[in-house]
């Protein structure tokens, strides 16, 4: 890696291929990435044509490339020109882009593994809390104008205290986070690991609410799952009938982290056949899914349009580390790479 804190000046050349996933409303600040880099902001939400990113970029030649939950085909780092040298994911995952190629082509990938935990973790506990209290079934009624709620009740509504959350995920950073609220809600904690036990240190390590179980309990045992891994070849489609045939009926399976780690096809067809009480997605396989996909229509499925990592303070706090990152790549010191 070149040290470039010597250079005078030295602004890298750099573009934000879809600024406006992030910046839809316009109310975040990037001067101080400004300051540091020649920034061009291409202000679309997303670019789904190979040709379109490529062209972009063999437009500008920019030094850094930065993206937001934007698929990178092989094709389009195929086609870099050599002034790339730098594309910064504008989140945490990064399944989107082919690493190990751009490691070929001599291009450091980097991501930010935690702007976004607390925001996630509430994304969950605000599905808990409202799968408690039945609020998305009063909600439809009244949006169909059915108000016999008021007069005779018509859903099972419960305490959360007591009640067992399961993680999958749960011994990282977010599925922390999600710890740290749901343990003062009086809640129980169980978590899968391989290893049967959290790592050395961790938190919740001997913590009388927090017990590590095999994958397989984690569904039994659980009143709330919530899904916290990453999205990989291991976790791709780790979840689908089997596991969703062994949770309590009465229990809700919550996803905040990456759609495609369930198999949607087979959470469509369990959720027709009521085989738990109900589903929160803040991420589907397909975002948005096909204008047919049944799961639109499921009156136990309740979609979000993957907005755990939106809040204002959020994407300001990604723009704001992805300068982070920038700014030690130009001094030659690069954190969070991914592809070392």
């Amino acid at each position: 890696m070149v040290i470039r804190a010597t250079r005078a000046l030295y602004r890298p050349s750099t573009i934000f291929l879809n600024s406006s996933r992030l910046n839809y409303d316009n109310r975040l600040d990037f001067s101080r990435l400004s300051s540091l880099t020649k920034l061009t902001l291409n202000n679309v939400d997303n670019i789904t044509s190979t040709e379109e990113i490529i062209s972009l970029v063999l437009q500008h030649r920019p030094e850094i490339v930065i993206t937001k939950e934007m698929q990178v085909p092989m094709p389009t780092i195929e086609a870099f020109p050599p002034s790339v040298k730098l594309l910064c994911e504008a989140g945490t995952g990064y399944n989107n882009i082919p690493i190990e190629l751009a490691r070929q082509k001599n291009i450091d990938v980097v991501n930010i593994p935690t702007y976004s935990n607390e925001s996630v973790a509430h994304m969950v506990i605000t599905y808990i809390m409202n799968f408690g209290a039945a609020m998305f079934d009063q909600a439809r009624m009244l949006h169909n104008q059915d108000r016999r709620n008021f007069s005779v009740f018509q859903h099972p509504i419960y305490e959360i205290t007591n009640k067992t959350l399961g993680m999958i995920g749960g011994s990282g950073t977010i599925g922390t986070c999600v710890a740290d609220v749901a343990i003062p809600l009086g809640m129980n904690i169980v978590i899968s690991s391989r290893s049967g036990k959290l790592p050395s240190g961790h938190k919740y390590e001997n913590h009388p609410r927090v017990k590590v179980v095999s994958f397989d309990d984690v569904f039994r045992l659980s009143d709330f799952v919530s899904i916290n891994c990453p999205l990989n070849a291991e976790t791709r489609h780790s979840i689908g009938q089997r596991e969703i045939k062994l949770m309590k009926p009465t229990a809700f399976l919550i996803n905040t982290a990456r759609g495609a780690i369930i198999n949607e096809t087979e959470l469509i067809e369990c959720m027709k056949n009521r085989v738990i009480a109900g589903a929160g997605l803040d991420t589907q396989e397909v975002e948005p899914p096909a204008d047919d996909s049944e799961i639109w229509n499921l009156d136990n499925v309740f979609l979000t349009p993957h907005i755990g990592w939106r809040r204002l303070e959020t994407r300001q706090r990604l723009v704001d580390m992805t300068t982070d990152n920038i700014e030690s790549y130009i001094k030659g010191d690069l954190q969070n790479i991914v592809n070392s």
